[in-house]
């Protein structure tokens, strides 16, 4: 008996490291999500008060996306020698001198430079390196049981601080309203973009080793079944943000506004209320999955979503449309906490950042790639095509990913021999 602390207290230890890493991964990524979410709305309205044309701001958004996507490249293939802490605690304060940056300078050529240094997202969510690398270490602060859990309440973190963040961005036309200069609580707004940041970057300085790689393993080649493996999935998540980009939300909303003549804040009623529902599906996902596994959860509820998505352009009104849209949205992101558990469980721990970097680069192309296209068949084919296209594509996909990886099963279904 006297044997028992000394036995059981440095697990409890370890386990109270873990739970205090995963806390401040949670809140990092929730302030994080919230300056997403605040200047995927200011970025244009802030621009526009400069006087910068439509061309000229999205030229700044662009900016910002090939900076981002510069970062994850070079996050996927160094992050692990350079330090996960290390590399997050970096691209913190990178971010934060891209606010700094963008209250301090007024002309093209500084903003776009801003933009790319500072990887300033102006599409509301967050798609950066940093996602790839908490992805990476998050498996490290619990056991597999609770993987997909963890995840779930992660991509929930997210939806909420987007959509807060999104609200935030109201603030300069009150700021206004009491006395201050419209062009000033822009700025205001600005510095608290950079304070965000700042704060992330102060959690991420707290986190233990427990998150890193030992340099042991950090310069391991990728293992010949982990590569099998990632090129198979990678190639599926392509078709998959292909038929994303496809429905994308701005088209969406165009369709909705323009088929049904619905206003714009009917419109933005019903987005608010999508993302309510997607941010609860993700902890209904992880529930879901203990009971009939990540890829059954992943296929089983997207299937249903693409097929109500499909049924929109036959709807005869807008309220019927809008309720097989909230139904669709309940359903289509709980693959999201699920597709990233099975990920990080299907590569060893040290191949983790790269599993996680390489398959956010091919979802960043489709996601690129497939709205050019949604919007040329919107235009030469039907209003309604691009959501039928990308249902389509969304549903081969989960066919194939079935056919594929249904008896490749993680290790916490392993040992319950779950089917």
């Amino acid at each position: 008996m006297g044997g028992r602390p000394g036995l059981y207290a440095p697990r409890r230890k370890d386990d109270d490291i873990r739970m205090r890493d995963r806390e401040l991964i949670y809140l990092a990524t929730f302030l994080r999500a919230l300056a997403t979410g605040l200047m995927g709305v200011m970025l244009g309205l802030y621009l526009a008060r400069l006087t910068f044309s439509p061309g000229e701001i999205g030229l700044t958004v662009s900016a910002g996306l090939a900076g981002a996507t510069l970062a994850v490249l070079a996050v996927t293939l160094r992050a692990d020698q350079l330090g996960r802490r290390r590399t997050l605690l970096l691209l913190a304060l990178f971010s934060a001198a891209g606010g700094m940056g963008a209250l301090l300078f007024d002309t093209l050529g500084a903003i776009l430079a801003v933009a790319f240094i500072g990887m300033i997202n102006g599409q509301g969510r967050d798609r950066g390196a940093a996602l790839v690398l908490e992805q990476a270490m998050l498996p490290a602060t619990t056991d597999d049981a609770g993987r997909t859990r963890t995840f779930a309440w992660y991509n929930l973190l997210q939806d909420l601080g987007h959509g807060l963040g999104a609200a935030l961005a109201a603030l300069p036309e009150w700021l206004a309203t009491v006395g201050l200069d419209r062009m000033a609580a822009f700025q205001v707004m600005l510095a608290l973009y950079a304070l965000l940041h700042l704060l992330q970057a102060a959690l991420v300085a707290r986190l233990s080793p427990v998150t890193e790689l030992a340099q042991s393993v950090a310069r391991l080649p990728l293992a010949p079944e982990s590569r099998r493996r990632l090129r198979r999935i990678c190639a599926l998540f392509a078709l998959d943000s292909l038929a994303g980009g496809f429905l994308g939300s701005a088209l969406l909303a165009f369709y909705f506004h323009t088929h049904f003549g619905a206003s714009d804040s009917a419109v933005a009623a019903l987005f608010v209320a999508a993302r309510i529902l997607n941010a609860l599906s993700h902890l209904a996902a992880a529930w879901l999955a203990r009971r009939i596994g990540l890829v059954n959860t992943m296929v089983f509820t997207h299937i249903p979503s693409s097929l109500l998505l499909m049924s929109v352009p036959i709807a005869p009104d807008f309220a019927i449309a809008a309720l097989l849209f909230l139904l669709r949205e309940g359903l289509v992101e709980m693959d999201v906490p699920t597709r990233q558990s099975y990920v990080m469980a299907m590569v060893r721990p040290e191949e983790r950042t790269f599993a996680s970097g390489v398959t956010h680069l091919v979802r960043l192309g489709g996601w690129a790639v497939g709205p050019a296209f949604a919007g040329l068949i919107m235009q030469v084919v039907a209003l309604g095509s691009p959501l039928v296209v990308g249902a389509a594509m969304k549903i081969a996909y989960d066919g194939l990913l079935w056919a594929s990886f249904r008896r490749l099963r993680p290790p916490e279904e392993a040992t319950r021999g779950r089917g």
